[in-house]
């Protein structure tokens, strides 16, 4: 599986607010916000984000953080044979990224998704 980077999801009660801490402060650029989620990252190495999440309209339960794979398909058949809890199918979600959600043996809920070219 190649992995282009890992982002922490902070969970948050408002997600709308607070960007000036991430923007501002620590020098990052805002990369989308969708207003549940809005993600920031480096200007100068995109390899450090972080997003802050108030209500994922689709998830079942918070994710603690999110890895960007470039096959999720493969990245979902890997972990279903496995054995690992898929918490979230494979879903092609509306704004536009391909995702599924499993847990770690540690309960820890991992956001796996695929962003198209």
């Amino acid at each position: 599986m190649t992995i282009h980077r890992i982002v922490p999801n902070l969970n948050v009660d408002d997600a709308s607010t607070g960007h000036e801490f991430y923007e501002d402060f620590l020098g990052l650029r805002k990369e989308f916000d969708l207003g549940w989620v809005a993600s920031f990252r480096s200007p100068t190495n995109p390899s450090v984000q972080v997003s802050i999440v108030s209500g994922d309209p689709t998830a079942p339960e918070p994710s603690a953080l999110s890895v960007n794979v470039s096959d999720v398909d493969a990245a979902y058949e890997q972990a279903r044979r496995r054995g690992y809890e898929i918490v979230y199918p494979l879903t092609h979600e509306p704004w536009g990224v391909r995702r599924f959600f499993v847990r770690d043996p540690h309960g820890v809920v991992v956001n796996v998704v695929g962003h198209p070219d």
